[in-house]
């Protein structure tokens, strides 16, 4: 079975998180945006774990689902093109703040189990350690092979998954972490872990340039802090639906289709910086002014890119180790805001997406793999015009720093006030004029072929 995957989410109980983050607006927005299973997030908090308790029941071996009568109401609300089957998955990010050595390390998390019986060993052992109910993600002052060494020890089903590895502030490999590899993090038990997740600020090929990491599978999750974020990185699977699956095909690569992604540039912590300043600066700039802010002399955030060129032992654009596909995808709301001219949270936006899903299906589909055609019956030629260039990997990039999040576009602004392309949201594309202009080529095709089929999508006949 082909389905995707977000395995990394939070609830109502964490921090900066929306109050709709509860069960069954996950089960609904996972169906909106085309995810099969969904991580729970925060089960060591003891009011979340009630309610996975209350409101979930076995499906699948490992997986979970809504009761009866709850899984009907979400359904309800959907339109019958999202329609299918939803699975949680017993996940929890965990935050350890310790000192090793001389320096203060802060490392994030994710555990999974199969049982509540796992989880719950896990949690009651955390909860002697330190402060598990005030927070969904909590805080514990505890080594990372520590926290590693209880996750195995609470049952052979469960296992650890290092968060968003890249992230300056709490990752293992973060510019702020002190650790350069994955082994030092880990100690002894670093061979007990066999996928990394790379964080919404890199992406695969960034992560093949570190030969060190050839031996983990690669994972991106969304780390949704509200419903609708879910799916906005995620994993593929070609497997049976099911806990024990899901994970031999992250041990082995066998079954697992790869990952759904950010443009790296797009992820808030994608180049250096200081925010408090507007400064944003590519690596070398930072190291000629040795890492001081140019506007405040204050001490820059290094991002992602920096860091990986800091242990990168191959070149830029360094083939696959491991055969692994991604793809790099921007959220539906975000196009039909850059296209719309307002934000992607408005409600003319949150209108517009309902209704193409309503039509067309879930978000990642859409997105994806509907032909342009369906896509341009439903929504328009714009739109159609801008799910080409995205699936193209044609996209304007202004990156994300120090915690700023960067911003994709698929336009022009010229294009989008007429001056370009033709039509708006729900019009089709206009008749083909007698003489349109020699359009450009596309990447990677020449001559006449690419002329013609440039023309044809700009200026499709009626």
């Amino acid at each position: 079975m082909r389905f995707y995957a977000d395995l990394h989410v939070h609830s109502k109980y964490s921090r900066a998180t929306s109050r709709d983050a509860d069960l069954e607006h996950l089960a609904l927005w996972a169906r909106r945006k085309g995810i099969t299973v969904v991580g729970t997030g925060d089960f060591t908090h003891p009011a979340w774990f009630e309610e996975i308790r209350e409101k979930l029941v076995p499906a699948e071996p490992g997986l979970f689902r809504l009761r009866p009568e709850i899984e009907r109401e979400v359904e309800r609300q959907l339109p019958a093109a999202c329609h299918g089957p939803t699975r949680f998955l017993l996940e929890v990010e965990i935050s350890t703040i310790y000192k090793k050595g001389d320096r203060t390390r802060k490392v994030h998390h994710l555990i999974y189990a199969s049982h509540l019986e796992t989880a719950g060993r896990f949690r009651e052992k955390l909860g002697t350690i330190g402060n598990i109910a005030s927070d969904g993600r909590p805080i514990l002052g505890l080594d990372s092979r520590h926290l590693l060494e209880i996750a195995l020890a609470s049952g052979p089903d469960a296992y650890l998954i290092p968060a968003h590895i890249w992230t300056p502030w709490f990752a293992a490999l973060g510019s702020k972490s002190g650790f350069d590899s994955i082994d030092e993090c880990y100690g002894d038990l670093a061979p007990h872990i066999f996928a990394v997740e790379t964080g919404l600020s890199s992406d695969p090929p960034m992560n093949w340039r570190v030969s060190q990491l050839d031996r983990f599978t690669l994972v991106s999750n969304s780390d949704a802090h509200s419903p609708p974020m879910l799916g906005r990185e995620a994993c593929a699977f070609d497997t049976d639906l099911d806990y024990f699956a899901i994970r031999r095909a992250l041990e082995t690569g066998e079954g697992y289709g790869g990952t759904v992604e950010f443009f790296p540039e797009e992820g808030k912590y994608h180049l250096d910086g200081h925010r408090a300043c507007g400064v944003r600066l590519e690596p070398p700039e930072t190291r000629r002014l040795e890492g001081r802010c140019p506007t405040c002399g204050k001490p820059l955030t290094v991002g992602v890119m920096h860091r990986v060129e800091e242990l990168a032992d191959r070149p830029e654009g360094a083939p696959a180790p491991r055969p692994m596909p991604f793809r790099s995808l921007v959220q539906l709301p975000e196009i039909l805001g850059e296209i719309s001219g307002v934000g992607p949270k408005s409600r003319s936006v949150e209108a517009i997406a309902s209704r193409l899903v309503g039509k067309l299906g879930p978000e990642i589909d859409i997105l994806e793999r509907l032909p342009l055609e369906d896509v341009e019956h439903a929504g328009g030629g714009l739109l159609r015009e801008a799910l080409f260039r995205l699936r193209e990997g044609r996209v304007r990039r202004e990156a994300g720093y120090d915690g700023e999040y960067g911003v994709i576009r698929l336009f022009e602004p010229d294009e989008i006030r007429g001056r370009g392309l033709v039509g708006t949201l729900f019009e089709p594309s206009p008749p083909r004029p007698s003489s349109p202009g020699p359009p450009p080529t596309l990447p990677g095709r020449g001559g006449r072929e690419a002329k013609q089929e440039k023309a044809d999508l700009l200026y499709p006949g009626p």
